[in-house]
């Protein structure tokens, strides 16, 4: 008896756990950033690459950062969103292109130049946002994605809320949704701005 009752006993914590596993959502993965200070870095901006950005130049303001790169999908896909609430004034929106060469499948990277790279970004990323339309404050240029591994970024798009004193409030994995933008970005941006 006692032999078949344990791996019975398996079976079943295995299927209430996956059953569990089912009912969470795969896109709300903790950061442990959540709480603390946005790490620092200093990049070229895309429409002005001889001008540097860094988060520290973002202190008393309540800002979005959102990591996209034009061969990215579902950077397509929320991008509408973006415009629109670029409208709103809510709050500044940061773009960090991440990886705009280096991150296409399609480009060998073995053919092109170290030199070429950074203008072969510009070109690529400034053509995207004239074509879709252009909703950032400014854009910085994560060539290598050095920055994006800083900030966990592990798939494209992400965006985070960072608070006036420089603080990660909120990261969001993948596009944003309408859902998401008025339920949990708007309200806390509302929130952090008084």
């Amino acid at each position: 008896m006692n032999r078949f009752l344990w791996p019975l006993i398996g079976f079943v914590v295995l299927v209430v756990l996956l059953g569990v596993g089912l009912t969470l959502n795969p896109r709300d993965v903790p950061s442990p950033l959540v709480g603390k200070p946005a790490p620092a870095f200093s990049l070229p901006r895309l429409h002005a690459p001889e001008e540097q950005f860094s988060p520290q130049d973002m202190l008393g303001k309540v800002w979005l950062l959102n990591v996209w790169a034009s061969w990215c999908v579902s950077c397509r896909q929320e991008h509408p969103l973006l415009v629109e609430l670029a409208k709103r004034h809510s709050a500044p929106l940061v773009g960090l292109n991440y990886k705009e060469v280096r991150g296409d499948g399609a480009i060998d990277m073995d053919k092109v130049p170290a030199d070429k790279e950074e203008g072969m970004a510009i070109e690529r990323a400034g053509a995207w946002l004239r074509q879709h339309g252009d909703p950032y404050t400014l854009s910085a240029l994560d060539i290598d994605g050095r920055v994006g591994i800083d900030y966990g970024v592990y798939g494209v798009p992400e965006t985070y809320v960072i608070d006036k004193t420089g603080i990660i409030r909120l990261k969001h994995t993948g596009p944003i949704t309408p859902d998401a933008l008025s339920n949990s970005i708007l309200p806390l941006i509302a929130e952090l701005s008084k």
